[in-house]
């Protein structure tokens, strides 16, 4: 078993030392994924702290067959999308399903380094806002299935899994989502006086 394993049935037998350990070792991928879903910091912070109270509370139905950052992963996707629902008054749905996953693909794509031009360092920023603007404007399911496909780089079968739908809505919806992020991201760029760099917003 890895330390990953090791610290989660430690964690399962009330070791706080390590679940404090392991919230140190998830914490800042969790929080890219918040931020990414929820489009600012102070909620990335709120809903952070509610996965890991929730990944405490759910810890004695974790399998370590499963992985750890998948299965946070997972919290996070239904705490946002609970909390999305809340707020607009639609059915909740159940965290209790345990993910059964196959690797964590956890792929943080940031910025280029800052060594590099400094008018395409600029270039990408204002395209970055674009497409935080244009991200925020979809709907919470297309968001979801794009943020997981896109962004934290997970395939479609896992994406299936950690949303708990079908093969196929997944892939309608990220081609659904695909087609008004890029109709979003021309629109955007038409109102900045910009045009997109060559090979944005198509795929």
């Amino acid at each position: 078993m890895d330390n990953t394993g090791l610290l989660v049935k430690k964690a399962q037998n009330n070791d706080l030392s390590a679940f404090e350990e392991l919230v140190r070792l998830y914490q800042n991928k969790v929080y890219a994924l918040c931020n990414h879903l929820s489009g600012n910091r102070d909620d990335a912070q709120d809903l952070a702290q509610e996965v890991f109270i929730r990944a405490y509370r759910g810890l004695g139905g974790f399998r370590n067959e499963a992985d750890f950052g998948t299965w946070l992963h997972r919290i996070t996707v239904n705490v946002w999308l609970n909390l999305k629902r809340k707020k607009n008054g639609q059915p909740l749905v159940s965290l209790d399903e345990p993910y059964r996953g196959s690797d964590g693909g956890e792929i943080e794509r940031e910025v280029a380094a800052e060594d590099g031009d400094p008018i395409q360092a600029l270039e990408e920023k204002e395209f970055r806002g674009l497409v935080r603007v244009a991200l925020d404007s979809l709907s919470e399911e297309h968001r979801a299935v794009l943020v997981l496909r896109e962004i934290e780089g997970y395939s479609y079968e896992e994406v299936s899994r950690l949303l708990g739908c079908s093969l196929g809505t997944v892939k309608s919806r990220l081609s659904r989502a695909r087609e008004a992020m890029k109709r979003r991201m021309t629109e955007l760029a038409r109102e900045n006086g910009e045009s997109l760099p060559a090979g944005k917003g198509r795929r």
